[in-house]
């Protein structure tokens, strides 16, 4: 059997979150997921309708919040009519793609998503090893840059000059996220394009409800007690799961944390 296209995936995405939102949910956590995701939704498909395929892309590091928001994205890939809506700004009446009787011809699906991951100091080989494996699975076109952050998207951008839009997994109670809305441009000094925060509002427990329940494939570190990955020499398990039976070592997995404010304890910075 030949491998998945992405618009294969994008179309098994779709329908798993549209059953995922018909279903009734079983607890208080899972409706407040559902919310969450129909307002995340929203967020992205107004992304696609601003940016065309070339000029938007994920941040992707293979943590647990871009990887909901990866979802969220391929999922709304399929729900785009031609994929991706023309920017009206781009449109007008000779259209390049129209066949000789007139009518226009919708635009190939991409073969890829575009996206950066700015690998930080010391990674972890199980993070590599997730990007690798999640964006083989998801049709992620990962460009890598071994620099600091704000460097690292100058060489992107200098690399991808037609990217205006990034996707991005902050969420509010991460640093620098408190006044973030859903569409941000960057900071004076920083290179320019507009950041894209669909799950900005999206909490710790709420992220892992959504994972769980729809049992995606997460990087093994965070069944190890690891609830916020940086590199090797900055992270540690979260000592809030360090296991208190009797005669067990080592760490409960991330999952079983609840508060938002405890998610960066296992982090030096």
């Amino acid at each position: 059997m030949p491998p998945r296209s992405l618009h294969d995936v994008c179309v098994a995405m779709r329908q798993q979150l549209e059953v995922f939102l018909a279903d009734e949910p079983s607890s208080p956590l899972l409706r407040r997921v559902q919310d969450q995701l129909r307002v995340s939704i929203r967020v992205v498909d107004e992304a696609l309708t601003k940016y065309r395929p070339e000029e938007i892309a994920l941040s992707y590091n293979g943590g647990k919040d871009c990887l909901v928001l990866l979802i969220v994205i391929l999922a709304c890939l399929a729900r785009q009519p031609s994929p991706f809506s023309k920017n009206p700004a781009t449109t007008n009446n000779s259209d390049s793609n129209s066949n000789p009787n007139g009518s226009a011809n919708p635009p190939a699906f991409p073969e890829t998503f575009q996206s950066v991951y700015i690998v930080p100091p010391h990674p972890f080989a199980e993070v590599d090893e997730f990007v690798v494996s999640s964006a083989a699975e998801y049709h992620l076109e990962v460009v890598r840059y071994s620099l600091p952050m704000k460097e690292g998207l100058e060489s992107y951008l200098a690399d991808r000059p037609s990217i205006r839009a990034v996707f991005v997994g902050t969420r509010r109670t991460d640093p620098h996220g408190e006044k973030l809305t859903h569409f941000d441009p960057t900071d004076a000094g920083w290179p320019d394009f507009m950041r894209v925060h669909p799950v900005i509002d999206w909490h710790y427990a709420e992220i892992w409800a959504f994972i769980r329940h729809l049992q995606i494939p997460y990087c093994p570190l965070y069944d190890q007690g690891y609830t916020s990955l940086g590199g090797t020499r900055d992270t540690h398990p979260n000592p809030r799961l360090k296991s208190k039976e009797q005669n067990r070592d080592g760490f409960r997995p991330a999952y079983e944390l609840m508060e938002d404010d405890e998610e960066r304890l296992g982090r030096d910075r």
